[in-house]
């Protein structure tokens, strides 16, 4: 029986889903991965006040979930690059659910540690083989479809405060975690039967570290590792600087949302801005700002003036921040996209797991100034590594059409 190829190609079409789909159920998943995160940035007041547990207690927790991320974007990730991205999705996922119901049970730190644990690596291997997904099934808009995600997945942490202020005071610390599970448990399903274009011709490589000999590739990975060494220090001190200076419970939760919306509305339109600036010197500039901002915070008087401040820098977070994924991006191969968004999340995660527990040792020891102060400048000292790695690439706007062994790799 001769079959017609175009029916074929009918059928093929018919069963790959439109963009509009394919991000709605991504960026679902990213926002609901990233709630979890949410509800534990914000309650861990309540961890120190109810069940007793230290401020230096507190960033090993908020750390050690940024650390389980590295390993597992370092070390699973690069299975979605061999033709099991859609697996990894959900094994991840499951994982991370996994992790926020022991979290919800604990009241102690051992169980809240490990359930901090397991829900890191869930989040670590899903996030990079979504972003793989997304990036090769629409390259030509790579910035804006990364803008996308992360603006979901900044609504998904922006909900976890309003989640938490809603159910911890009539339900209980464990309520918020068990919501946010079931809800990410729902749009399973859903995810499942996106059909998704796996790679028939996976690299030989398992890891991708090999990647880093790619100079614009490490300078944007150190780029974006900046981005996370402020993330760390501000999720890390948020609600212990506004609690010891006073401020009212519903200003600090409201400026969590507040910071997020920016960042949720100017997603897409910063990772446009990133191809038509360029990535490289978008993430320079943003970050150099973020350094200031951050440094701002140890010095002002008030809970009222830090939350003022916080609202300019989510304005120029949200034009800037996705500019480092867009960076990595352009500059490695597609077989490879899986591999290079896990060292970036890898580097992102280790440097927000470090200054997670090093500003709350410092900030429980010397000071909110001090912990502030050294975030800033160690965020500038990488800035500047960082651009003068990518200096071959500053200019760059578009993709780089290359393969693994191509010379421009290695920046030669």
């Amino acid at each position: 029986m001769l079959i017609d190829p175009t029916t074929d190609e009918d059928a093929r079409t018919q069963r790959t889903p439109s963009p509009r789909l394919q991000l709605i159920a991504f960026g679902g998943l990213m926002a609901s991965l990233a709630a979890g995160y949410g509800v534990l940035f914000t309650i861990v007041d309540d961890y120190r006040d109810v069940y007793g547990i230290s401020e230096t207690a507190i960033g090993i927790i908020i750390g050690i979930g940024f650390l389980a991320g590295f390993l597992a974007q370092l070390l699973i990730a690069p299975f979605a690059d061999r033709g099991h991205a859609r697996t990894v999705v959900l094994l991840g996922v499951g994982i991370n659910i996994a992790g926020l119901l022991l979290m919800a049970i604990g009241t102690t730190i051992l169980p809240i540690l490990i359930g901090r644990f397991i829900s890191g690596i869930g989040i670590g291997a899903a996030a990079p083989a979504i972003r793989r997904i997304v990036i090769l099934a629409y390259p030509e808009d790579l910035g804006q479809n990364l803008g996308r995600l992360l603006a979901a997945e900044v609504f998904g942490f922006a909900m976890g405060p309003a989640i938490s202020a809603v159910l911890v005071g009539p339900l209980g610390i464990p309520a918020p975690f068990i919501v946010v599970a079931a809800t990410t448990a729902v749009l399973l399903p859903f995810v499942a039967r996106v059909h998704v274009e796996e790679n028939t011709d996976p690299p030989r490589r398992r890891l991708a570290t090999d990647l880093l000999r790619i100079r614009p590739f490490t300078g944007a990975v150190i780029l974006g590792a900046t981005v996370f060494v402020m993330i760390g220090t501000f999720d890390a001190l948020w609600a212990l600087v506004h609690s010891d200076l006073g401020t009212a419970v519903w200003i600090a939760n409201l400026g969590i949302t507040l910071f997020a919306l920016p960042l949720i509305v100017l997603g897409p339109t910063g990772g446009r801005l990133a191809q038509t600036f360029g990535p490289f010197r978008l993430a320079a500039f943003g970050l150099t700002a973020g350094a200031i901002f951050m440094s701002l915070y140890g010095v002002l008087a008030t809970g009222g003036l830090i939350f003022a401040v916080a609202m300019v820098h989510a304005v120029s977070d949200g034009l800037t921040i996705s500019s480092t994924g867009v960076a990595v991006g352009m500059v490695v191969p597609e077989d490879r996209q899986a591999g290079a968004q896990g060292v970036l999340g890898a580097a992102q995660a280790l440097a927000g797991g470090v200054m997670a527990i090093v500003t709350a040792v410092l900030y429980d020891n010397f000071g909110r100034a001090t912990a502030y102060i050294v975030c800033a400048v160690v965020m500038l000292v990488l800035v500047a590594t960082g651009s003068w790695l990518a200096r071959s690439a500053w200019t760059l706007k578009r993709p780089l059409r290359v393969t693994e062994h191509d010379p421009v790799l290695t920046d030669r």
